[in-house]
């Protein structure tokens, strides 16, 4: 959805060249390019599950065989997860590698082994390659406040980690390929997890939805005298003001009346989606970007980037019992969204990820573990190579050549390549790459590969 309004785009304009330096000033172009390269009837959707508090991926995806399982246990400790318990993973012939996935991870194992899911290795916010040496010796920056939850959650979803950005590489996206939507009054970013900074563009402004529906006004029930309060403050809101504060506020909530019958109207008339969510946080919010996606149609929408989060993941303590739950909820959440794109028709066309802020310490503080900094991320799709890993595993040793010195892996891909990888499948051509991703040509391979 486009900014209406003159001064309404000069002022995100003005706040997001606080972070991006540059990139308004090729917006304009770089959107029309973007969009008469691609065929009006493509329909693509990225949705990005951001698992907030840093997720201890050392347990996500454990060495099965019995010399790395070893090294495992001896270094997890109490964390530990019995070798016997693990979920073995079909990795291509050749690969040399025995892996295993948490146990409460049946769907995600199931998805993996049909390959309808990947994982990439050791993911991280970086600013350029860096060695463990040159991290000790300090010659080569890394990001801004590297081990902080509010900052490393941010530059995941930004991109950007030298410096704060109000943009998001989400946003950024959306900026470019908008246009595919044509005049759909709907925002082509939509989060059902409340704000955030991955879907915040420079032009496009995110529209938020609860996992129950369109988020209108309330006191009015449809009767007689409830229509004729609407219509009134319609009517206020509709009035000239003189005051350009009281102006924009008008602009706002009128838009947001519209857009909210328009949601509400669309999702009745869509076809229903009969696939099963479990009752979850993470499953009522995927069942309704289901039921979005379902409504693209009457919603005109050929591009649709959506935000889903969850909290929790932050494991001090008592992390076996916490992640074992997390893990339940994300795994069934994820298999019965993979099963709606089926029974949509549109698997190869949809693209899930998550993120989180950080992976966490390989060494237990005595009933969890602390930040860290790679991890390991999922991507599911119709379109993803699954089956495989992507990126370069680290090696599991504290003090080994991945290692800061705590157990803190030393990301070998980063959030720039990974992130750029959905961006390239989604319709942003390599051109303009670098006005998504300002960092992206510090590093060797802005497509991983894992999107077919």
């Amino acid at each position: 959805m486009y900014s209406p309004t003159r001064r309404t785009f000069l002022r995100q304009a003005a706040c997001a060249a606080l972070g991006t330096t540059g990139l308004i000033n090729t917006i304009f172009d770089l959107r029309k390019l973007s969009a008469a390269t691609i065929p009006a009837s493509d329909y693509k959707a990225l949705v990005c599950l951001f698992l907030y508090g840093g997720n201890d991926a050392n347990n996500v995806i454990v060495p099965h065989d019995n010399s790395g399982y070893a090294s495992y246990l001896a270094a997890r400790g109490i964390l530990a997860i019995p070798q016997s318990s693990l979920l073995p993973l079909t990795l291509p012939s050749g690969d040399g590698r025995d892996f295993g996935l948490h146990p409460s991870l049946p769907e995600v194992q199931s998805l993996f082994n049909q390959g309808k899911m990947a994982l990439v290795s050791n993911v991280g916010t970086l600013l350029a390659p860096i060695t463990r040496a040159e991290y000790l010796a300090k010659t080569v920056a890394v990001p801004n406040q590297l081990f902080s939850h509010a900052d490393q959650s941010v530059q995941w979803q930004t991109s950007v980690s030298e410096q704060t950005s109000l943009t998001g590489w989400g946003g950024r996206t959306a900026d470019l390929l908008a246009s595919l939507n044509g005049d759909s009054k709907i925002s082509l970013v939509i989060s059902i997890a409340g704000t955030n900074t991955f879907e915040v563009g420079n032009l496009v402004i995110p529209y938020a939805v609860a996992p129950t529906g369109s988020i209108g006004l309330t006191g009015f029930n449809g009767s007689a005298n409830a229509n004729v309060r609407l219509q009134a403050f319609k009517d206020l809101l509709a009035q000239p003001h003189n005051n350009l504060f009281e102006q924009a506020y008008a602009d706002t909530v009128t838009r947001a009346v519209a857009d909210n019958d328009l949601l509400t109207s669309a999702l009745a008339g869509a076809p229903a989606v009969q696939t099963v969510f479990p009752a979850t946080d993470l499953g009522s919010q995927l069942n309704m970007v289901a039921k979005l996606i379902a409504a693209r149609t009457s919603l005109g929408m050929q591009r649709q980037i959506f935000f889903c989060a969850v909290q929790g993941y932050d494991t001090h303590g008592d992390q076996l019992t916490a992640q074992s739950s997390l893990f339940v909820e994300l795994s069934q959440a994820m298999n019965a969204f993979y099963n709606s794109t089926i029974e949509m028709g549109i698997a190869n066309q949809v693209t899930s990820f998550t993120a989180s802020d950080f992976g966490r310490t390989y060494p237990t503080n005595g009933s969890g573990s602390d930040h860290g900094w790679g991890s390991h991320q999922f991507v599911m799709g119709g379109a993803v190579l699954g089956g495989r890993l992507f990126g370069t595993f680290p090696t599991l040793a504290v003090n080994g050549p991945d290692d800061t010195g705590q157990g803190r892996w030393i990301p070998t891909t980063s959030v720039d390549e990974f992130s750029a990888t959905m961006a390239t499948w989604f319709g942003v051509s390599s051109s303009d790459l670098s006005t998504v991703f300002p960092n992206i040509g510090h590093f060797d391979n802005p497509n991983l590969g894992f999107l077919g």
